[in-house]
């Protein structure tokens, strides 16, 4: 979960706001994409598109803003340029799909509730139940980046992707979209949580975990934190 308890553990995202007619043309096509890699992935049984489509509803729920299609799209592309680092790539994009597949804002339990919904759609797909048990201690771990130990060579890659956001070019709307997920949060409470969540990560001396993520994100997820927590620390926004 990339906002790493973001602000307040046990809040609940915001509400829904409606979108463009480009919104939902583009929302389509990322759906059909995401159907036509899970096809890949899972298989092509009536079973495994079931169960795709069922994924690709939980992730395009109205009350999620950063969590969204978007989000597992990249997590998606981040698993895929660190394939190489993996011991069962399969796996690792297994729980990518259902890293956050269970989204009500609630840290730990989500995760929880996205690993067991794994375990319990997984067999239909005729997934072994191996790879499942990976799938789903793999979600598990997602709740806290921290507890992923050495040698962990699937969870370092799950880990990586899904911070990969830090270091990408769309830190500013991903920042943005965070703070929509916490709308109802006060203003103030909002900027001390999440400096708090900055000032934590930016204290470790790697933010990740393999090789060539290090090379790709490294360096831009620490300017564009830093940066991110200037604004905080400066003076709040006029009311």
């Amino acid at each position: 979960m990339i906002d790493d308890q973001t602000i307040l553990p046990g809040d609940a995202p915001g509400g829904a706001v409606a979108g463009s007619g480009g919104a939902v043309a583009g929302d389509a096509a990322r759906k059909s994409a995401l159907a036509g890699d899970w096809i890949v992935l899972a298989g092509d049984s009536a079973a495994s598109r079931a169960v795709g489509a069922e994924l690709i509803a939980r992730w395009a729920e109205p009350h999620r803003r950063y969590h969204t299609l978007d989000h597992l799209a990249a997590v998606l592309d981040a698993a895929a340029h660190l394939a190489g680092e993996a011991d069962d790539l399969a796996a690792v994009r297994l729980a990518a799909w259902f890293h956050d597949a269970v989204y009500d804002g609630r840290p730990g339990w989500d995760e929880e509730r996205s690993a067991q919904l794994a375990q319990s759609r997984l067999p239909r797909c005729g997934v072994p139940a191996a790879r499942i048990a990976e799938v789903a201690r793999l979600v598990r771990l997602t709740a806290a980046h921290d507890t992923l130990a050495d040698g962990d060579a699937n969870g370092a890659v799950l880990c990586d992707a899904d911070l990969a956001v830090l270091g990408g070019p769309g830190y500013e709307a991903y920042a943005a979209a965070i703070r929509q997920e916490y709308a109802h949060v006060p203003g103030e409470l909002f900027r001390k949580g999440r400096a708090e969540v900055l000032r934590r990560l930016l204290a470790t001396p790697r933010l990740y975990r393999t090789a060539r993520a290090r090379e790709l994100w490294e360096e831009p997820a620490r300017a564009n934190m830093t940066a991110e927590l200037a604004i905080l620390q400066g003076p709040a926004p006029a009311r």
